[in-house]
């Protein structure tokens, strides 16, 4: 059996007092894509910090691309991995092209006069905005973007640097129904790319999720509480109890929804 892109064991982390995540078994192996998926406070982001190794837990155990941490130089291990958050997009100065914050993801940097980088960094920073579908706003500044439009920058971002594995934290929150679209499709292009690498995306909506995504997990109050192929997961009486609603679940051309149950006002 392949090793597994991440691994993680009993995985328990507090921080004052209040427990974040509490004893997370999981597994994601090569040519999995999964969704992490729960309501607000249930622990989701907390676990992706982990997985990005941004967050240390406080007991568990944590492999990652055949390392192990606590054992290896995390800051090299970090380069190995696409990871995005919303505030990421705060962190980039208005007037900063597209292009730029693409490239500058090559030194971990949020500047291009850092670093040094020549005309073949800056054709694979407009290769990876392609790839995404905002080839045409690489000479905009990143402040005049939509706010769609500068969450697939930051994809682009993630893909600079070749990851074995990209981790994207509620890349879609706050984007309008047509923002939302775009990066959904972005996404699902990404999915079904077989040099893509695995995609851990968390959200809160069902219908976030892209086509081509084959694994589910449900968070609720720190705990994964149901996991697995993404069909087995997302059943009405999984999701309605993760989200303590009845909620019923239809699946057209690869896209979720839901709706409140029979019992619903």
């Amino acid at each position: 059996m392949a090793e597994p892109i991440l691994n993680l064991n009993s995985v328990t982390r507090t921080m004052d007092g209040t427990v974040l995540v509490s004893e997370i078994d999981w597994r994601v192996d090569p040519g999995q894509n999964w969704v992490v998926l729960g309501p607000n406070g249930s622990g989701k982001s907390s676990l992706l910090q982990i997985a990005a190794l941004q967050l240390h837990p406080s007991s568990g155990s944590v492999r990652i691309l055949g390392e192990q941490l606590g054992s290896t130089d995390v800051r090299s291990l970090r380069r190995r991995i696409g990871y995005t958050s919303p505030s990421l997009a705060s962190s980039f100065r208005p007037g900063i092209t597209a292009s730029d914050v693409a490239m500058t993801a090559l030194n971990g940097a949020l500047e291009p006069w850092w670093h040094i980088y020549g005309q073949e960094d800056r054709d694979r920073a407009l290769d990876q905005l392609v790839r995404i579908g905002c080839g045409n706003r690489a000479d905009h500044a990143f402040g005049t973007l939509s706010s769609g439009e500068r969450q697939r920058v930051l994809l682009a971002r993630t893909l600079m640097t070749d990851p074995e594995l990209l981790l994207l934290d509620e890349p879609t929150a706050a984007l309008d129904i047509p923002g939302r679209e775009a990066l959904v499709a972005a996404l699902a292009n990404l999915a079904t790319d077989p040099t893509t690498p695995p995609i851990v995306l968390v959200t809160h909506h069902v219908e976030e999720i892209p086509p081509g995504f084959t694994h589910a997990a449900l968070m609720a109050n720190g705990q994964m509480t149901t996991l697995g192929p993404i069909n087995d997961v997302l059943t009405d009486s999984a999701v309605s109890s993760c989200f303590e609603m009845d909620l019923h679940l239809t699946r057209n051309q690869g896209r979720w929804s839901l709706r409140l149950g029979d019992s619903g006002p």
